[in-house]
């Protein structure tokens, strides 16, 4: 059998999601973001294919143990305990790299001699010898992580950096440099790979030493970013597979052979002739000395590549953090906006910059901006659709339309993700509300969906808006909602093309909500350790209702031993906990096919198949309940420990004949009811989204009924917290 490791990847921060997205195409499962870093889980070729293809990672941590360490006793004992005669021989060599402190463990220093002492003294107790420390390229470079009181051992895989490529010496760069992951991040904002693909061209206007244009070409070739390097961390390790890494590179090099048959044009400008001689130096050794143009000239006689194919326009200007105050440099970037509009009608184009001021300054509209850190400098990536229509006093007349209110929502929206993701990311919650209508003239609901399995890496948005009042301006109620969306995709850091908008009206009469759309589309995300799919555009909710997720952890508790059922099951996401949480039986009841289908789909992902107690049940809901409320009085089926029942709020059906489901009318028979499925110490959960709802206790008085409806109200839904109701009922 195939072992399973567990890995981290570092990152710069604000690229953990690309990183995500790339490990996840790379065959990584598991895929998980934590600050500046994910983990995922594979085989040990996971690993080794981390290192030679991840354009955007630091280094690649191969996890070996993870222990208490709030002391240097609890930090000597951790590690010693680690079997390293595995991993290096006593004749070896070693260097340890600590990142972090705990209570106890305050100097790195310190922590390195600690874990040096547990490693040597294992050795010497075992064998009567022990490895050497060395710092330049040893065997086994160990890496010990310290937060929280918690340390993680790891081997570097890497041994070095992986944004050496191998391609530029040490100390080959111009002024002020981005760092080779760091530029592959950008492009990949920018939508490089996929321009690419189509053949468009790409120029770097003030390209310093190259990096964006080498980075580039790597990506166009689908040439390996590690192909060139020359050691890896890895290959003094025991545990190393040296024919599973030759099998990968040969790979590599079969497809970077192919590759570079078909790169695009590209083209590379400078005003300092050293930053040229650099660039071109770097691209021969790379191997792309006839690929890779690179031209001294200033930026006032810039034009696009004749006969090129329009593609993208990429760049890292000076800043004002780097050399001066912003206002100097904006003629720059004035300069720099006026040849994109004069040259490259039609194009695309990324801007690297840390002020705002200085993006404006170039008189584009941007479609999209995303924070990036070049190193501990903030920075943000703007992205424009270079078009002749889009002239700076168009631009500013357009502006100047919008800017205070929507400043204000791309506030607030940011605000409430600096606030709620940080809470987030403490509770390991993927998928949360980030807005709900906090500014009543920007009356839409935000949800900001993780991608995880096969869509890990990936981001998406959803954006409901209410329906607004008949006394608001339908013109200006679409142009705010333009607004809202722009500032969710630039925020949030979301493609456009992942971002799903609706319109929400209020339910009336006995209107229900109707298919969006028709698409068919499934995002994979994760909660609870549990992974689901959800459906982002066809319908008005997207198959998770993230409001209930305090609810449905109580239920994987309160399933354990019990038989579960689930009447109105939906999606099934109550099926799963239950399931995960040690329930001996799950029923689904619900009418609708598309529904059924989806909980059998959220089922097997978890390993959960029909059968062996699972089961669904497409049928109304309601005649359902009456004959198994019969069965079980009748001892004809065993009884349920636990039930939930989170009816819609109303509901009507061709297989309904004329009967009707209002949940206000309604609830007290269907609890009544329910509750007699239940065995004597069972439990029903009852739940409602209707916000005027009202229980009717004296009908119910036989039941012991249990308000849990603030304790099932998450933070990101507090500022809304009718959101839903919630009981726990008993006999």
């Amino acid at each position: 059998m195939t072992h399973t490791f567990r890995y981290a990847a570092t990152c710069p921060k604000g690229v953990e999601n690309l990183l995500a997205r790339e490990l996840g195409e790379l065959g990584a499962v598991e895929v998980r973001e934590t600050r500046a870093a994910v983990t995922f889980a594979g085989p040990l070729e996971i690993g080794y294919r981390a290192c030679l293809w991840s354009r955007l990672a630091s280094r690649v941590l191969l996890n070996l143990s993870e222990f208490s360490a709030s002391t240097a006793e609890e930090l000597y004992a951790g590690v010693h305990a680690v079997p390293w005669e595995e991993h290096v021989s006593a004749e070896g060599t070693l260097a340890i790299d600590v990142v972090g402190t705990t209570s106890g463990l305050k100097h790195t220093r310190f922590a390195a001699q600690k874990a040096k002492d547990g490693i040597v003294d294992r050795f010497r107790e075992r064998t009567g010898s022990r490895p050497s420390v060395e710092f330049v390229r040893p065997d086994l470079r160990v890496n010990l992580r310290l937060n929280r009181d918690r340390a993680i051992l790891s081997i570097d895989l890497a041994g070095e950096p992986l944004h050496q490529r191998g391609y530029r010496t040490p100390g080959e760069q111009a002024e002020a440099p981005l760092k080779e992951n760091l530029a592959a991040a950008v492009l990949v904002r920018a939508g490089w790979p996929e321009i690419a693909t189509a053949g468009g061209a790409l120029v770097d206007p003030m390209c310093g030493s190259g990096t964006l244009l080498l980075e580039g070409a790597l990506m166009a070739a689908d040439q390996a970013p590690g192909l060139l390097r020359e050691h890896w961390g890895f290959s003094g390790w025991l545990g190393h597979r040296e024919d599973a890494w030759h099998a990968l590179i040969d790979e590599a090099d079969d497809r970077a052979e192919a590759g570079r048959e078909r790169l695009p044009v590209i083209v590379g400008r400078d005003s300092d002739p050293a930053a040229v001689a650099l660039a071109v130096a770097c691209a021969k050794r790379a191997g792309f000395g006839k690929a890779i143009v690179v031209e001294q000239g200033e930026l006032k006689t810039l034009r696009a590549p004749r006969g090129a194919t329009p593609g993208l326009v990429v760049t890292n200007p000076p800043y004002g953090v780097r050399l001066g105050e912003s206002a100097s440099l904006e003629p720059l970037y004035a300069l720099l906006g006026e040849r994109l509009l004069a040259e490259f009608d039609g194009w695309q184009a990324a801007i690297l910059t840390s002020e705002d001021s200085l993006a404006r300054a170039t008189g584009l509209r941007s479609s999209a901006a995303y924070t990036l850190y070049n190193g501990t400098i903030e920075t943000k990536l703007y992205r424009f659709d270079i078009a002749s229509k889009n002239v700076r006093a168009e631009v500013r007349r357009a502006s100047e339309g919008r800017s205070a209110g929507a400043g204000m929502f791309a506030n607030r929206l940011r605000k409430n993700l600096r606030h709620l993701g940080k809470w987030a990311r403490r509770e390991g919650v993927t998928c949360f509300r980030v807005y709900d209508a906090d500014l009543p003239e920007y009356a839409v609901a935000v949800d900001l969906y993780q991608g995880a399995g096969s869509d890990g890496g990936r981001r998406f948005a959803h954006v409901a808006e209410y329906a607004p009042p008949a006394t608001v301006d339908p013109e200006v109620a679409e142009a705010r909602l333009v607004e809202a969306v722009e500032a969710v995709g630039e925020v949030l850091e979301v493609f456009p093309d992942d971002v799903a908008v609706k319109v929400r009206s209020r339910q009336r009469g006995t209107s229900q909500y109707g298919r969006q759309d028709e698409r068919g589309e499934f995002v994979e995300v994760a909660e609870g350790g549990l992974c689901f799919l959800v459906n982002l555009h066809d319908y008005l909710d997207t198959g998770l209702f993230l409001d209930h997720r305090p609810a449905r952890a109580m239920i994987r508790k309160l399933a354990n031993g019990r038989r579960f059922c689930n009447l109105f099951a939906y999606t099934g996401a109550a099926n799963v906990y239950a399931a995960a949480g040690g329930a001996l039986a799950v029923h689904s009841v619900d009418l609708s096919a598309t529904y059924i289908d989806w909980s059998k789909r959220n089922m097997a992902l978890n390993g959960f198949e029909e059968g062996r107690g699972v089961r669904f049940f497409r049928t109304d809901a309601l005649r359902w309940l009456a004959e198994e409320r019969r069965r079980v009085q009748g001892d004809l089926a065993d009884p349920y420990g636990l039930v939930y029942l989170d009816p819609p709020t109303f509901s009507t059906s061709k297989s309904m004949g004329e009967r009707t489901l209002d949940v206000q009318r309604d609830h007290g028979a269907l609890i009544t009811d329910a509750v007699d499925l239940l065995s004597p110490d069972g439990v029903l959960v009852f739940s409602t989204n209707l916000r005027t709802f009202k229980l009717d206790h004296e009908l119910l008085a036989p039941l012991q009924i249990e308000d849990i409806t603030t304790a099932t109200i998450p933070p990101d839904f507090s500022r809304n917290p009718r959101i839903h109701q919630c009981f726990l009922v008993r006999r």
